[in-house]
C-alpha cells in the first residue's frame, strides 16, 4: 500500500474532527491545511486528498489546492460512516 493510501483513513478522521456539527462530513481546505494535528499526522496532505478523491472517498472542486488561494474550497467526505 502506498503511504498516501495509508493516510486516507486519517484524513477522513481529521475532516470529521474539524467539521462543524451542522455539516459533519465536510471542512474548508484552509481549516484543514492550517491544523497542527493534521500537519503532524499527514505527511503529504495534497497527495492524500488527491488519492482519496481518486478512490471516491472525498470530493472537492479544482485539481491542485494551495493554501491561501483555495482556503474556502470545501472538502466533503463521500463514504458512509462505519
Amino acid at each position: 500500500m502506498v503511504a498516501t493510501e495509508k493516510e486516507i483513513p486519517i484524513l477522513i478522521e481529521e475532516i470529521r474532527r474539524l467539521a462543524d456539527p451542522a455539516t459533519p462530513d465536510q471542512v474548508k481546505y484552509g481549516k484543514l491545511v492550517r491544523d497542527d494535528r493534521v500537519a503532524n499526522r499527514l505527511e503529504a496532505l495534497v497527495g492524500t486528498l488527491r488519492a482519496a478523491r481518486k478512490q471516491g472517498k472525498v470530493e472537492y472542486e479544482g485539481e491542485m489546492l494551495f493554501q491561501g488561494v483555495h482556503d474556502e474550497v470545501v472538502i466533503k467526505i463521500k463514504e458512509q460512516k462505519a
